[in-house]
């Protein structure tokens, strides 16, 4: 007897959740945590082929510039809507 379309649909669905729990459990890792370190590896260019030096310092240099400048635009932008003092 073939299964029935519901029964595929069931095992899917159950397949679905299990991968959602699975992601789910950070094991106690925060968001915060995980958000930095993603962060940190790539702003060091950690996803850069290591053999390559120019790539890496250059990924690194840029990318470090970067975020620099987002910063320097925060901070410029919060004093320019809030005042000066």
């Amino acid at each position: 007897m073939a299964p029935h379309k519901d029964d595929k649909g069931e095992e899917e669905s159950r397949r679905i959740l299990e991968r959602i729990g699975r992601e789910g459990e950070s094991g106690g890792v925060s968001l915060l945590a995980r958000t930095s370190r993603s962060v940190r590896d790539h702003v060091t260019a950690a996803d850069i082929d290591q053999t390559d030096r120019i790539e890496y310092w250059g990924t690194r240099i840029g990318r470090s510039l970067g975020l620099v400048l987002v910063v320097a635009m925060m901070i410029w932008l919060a004093l320019h809507l809030y005042g000066r003092g």
